[in-house]
């Protein structure tokens, strides 16, 4: 037995069933050691990490308050510091489709690293992974793995430009890409987030090569095409907005953007690091029936380990090194364990029905959120496509930025602390969109529902 006064476990409950748990809490002798609070934490963490968090948003700037640090999570559940557990809707954000914590994901990567965690080398678990995408994915023909989708969205504008011999790249406003530089120019997500249309530290001789548009303003982009088309090595876009919230491309839309990409020789990129196995099995090209040349792939296909792809039509890929001219490579591209997570979840998501029951269980939810926002009188829209949603504090469903920008975001934070403070925990900002997991089942949903129920009765009297 170990020496007296040292720790010898740490609480772990398999189905947690009250809201507040001794989570994180070590015990000697069925004795708490230790108790921890997010607000220790986050004064903790700002010492040595810029503004406490690892990626902006989490650090609650926009909705105020103290951010919640994690200490596990279990299908629709997270688990915080303190013990509190929380409904989850933001899933990663996107990567557990099929819950936090699945069995079968984790039983993958643990037998995969007892057979080391990396090799630099290739293995036969690459190509099953890049088999399947190209059997799931419609445009894709060829596939490279990459650790993360700023990874591929960058190699995938490379790509384009080595391709076409061209510089200017078109992306649209409120969209992101990742923080490559070329792609931090009038971007979505944190940026959005905190006031800031574009990123600091962004040459002006690389932006310059940017051309930024409306999303969804068909006579902008055949402006531009008729002046500058023989210029565009590509024009990259979400076919569903993820990161100014969740906003459609209108099918009219994406379809002239396609024909004016063929018309003048410029690459057609999709990114689907949001909607790709998110919205369906094929992703948003099987929603609008158009195909990209080539596609940004990341969060499902990684199970919620780090991994991306881009792919797509054969001649544009062996223009990469070693075939072709483009260099590209990554230490950790392929990355066995991230592999074996993302094939797990590969398997999970064709099973027979699975796009079926997420996107009745997301439907059922955006439809309770309306309509208990409709008996309290508060203004309020949704919007989902398979487990990816958006709602809105706004008379109308935002076709773009401008239109979100008008969106109510003072109403967005009393809203989100309403449900946070009864057990749910949605995106802390008002341009995120959200999640659905397999997990979410009709007791998660219906749970879910009535906490929102009380809080729009409280905004309402508010």
């Amino acid at each position: 037995p170990p020496p007296q006064g040292i720790p010898i476990a740490i609480f772990r409950h398999p189905r947690p069933k009250p809201n507040r748990l001794l989570a994180g809490a070590m015990f000697v002798q069925g004795k708490s050691l230790m108790s921890i609070t997010n607000q220790q934490l986050f004064d903790r963490a700002q010492r040595t990490i810029p503004g406490g968090v690892n990626s902006p948003v989490r650090a609650f700037r926009q909705v105020g308050g103290v951010p919640r640090f994690i200490d596990r999570a279990e299908g629709p559940y997270m688990i915080d510091a303190e013990g509190t557990r929380y409904i989850d809707y933001i899933g990663s954000w996107g990567p557990m489709i099929a819950g936090h914590a699945h069995p079968e994901v984790v039983e993958a990567v643990q037998r995969a690293a007892t057979r080391s965690l990396s090799f630099g080398a290739p293995t036969a678990d690459e190509i099953d992974m890049a088999e399947a995408i190209c059997k799931l994915m419609p445009a894709v023909e060829m596939v490279r793995l990459v650790s993360s989708g700023t990874e591929a969205g960058m190699s995938a504008i490379r790509l384009a430009r080595g391709f076409t011999g061209r510089d200017a790249i078109v992306k649209f406003e409120g969209c992101y890409h990742g923080h490559a530089d070329s792609l931090l120019v009038k971007a979505g997500s944190g940026l959005l987030t905190f006031g800031n249309p574009s990123s600091a530290g962004v040459p002006a001789d690389l932006a310059k090569h940017t051309l930024v548009l409306e999303f969804n303003n068909i006579a902008q982009i055949e402006e531009l095409f008729a002046r500058q088309g023989r210029e565009i090595a590509c024009v990259m876009v979400e076919p569903i907005a993820g990161n100014m919230n969740f906003i459609r491309g209108t099918p009219a839309w994406h379809q002239r953007l396609r024909e004016l990409c063929t018309e003048h020789g410029a690459l057609l990129v999709w990114d689907e690091v949001m909607t790709g196995f998110r919205v369906a099995l094929g992703g948003a090209q099987q929603v609008y029936g158009i195909r990209p040349d080539l596609v940004v792939m990341g969060k499902v296909i990684g199970g919620g380990m780090p991994l991306a792809a881009f792919g797509g039509r054969a001649d544009v890929m062996h223009k990469l090194s070693p075939l072709g001219a483009v260099y590209q490579a990554g230490t950790l591209s392929g990355n066995p364990v991230a592999v074996a997570a993302g094939m797990a979840q590969l398997r999970l998501i064709q099973q027979p029905g699975f796009y079926e029951r997420l996107s009745a269980a997301t439907q059922k939810l955006m439809r309770g959120l309306a309509a208990a926002a409709a008996r309290h009188g508060v203004t309020f829209r949704t919007d989902s496509e398979g487990g990816m949603f958006g709602f809105y504090f706004a008379a109308e469903l935002p076709r773009n930025y401008p239109d979100m920008a008008l969106a109510d975001v003072e109403i967005f934070k009393r809203f989100f602390h309403a449900m946070l403070d009864r057990g749910v925990y949605l995106a802390p900002s008002m341009y995120e969109a959200g999640f659905v997991s397999a997990a979410h089942d009709d007791a998660v949903i219906e749970a879910t529902l009535q906490a929102a129920d009380g809080a729009f009765a409280d905004m309402s009297k508010g």
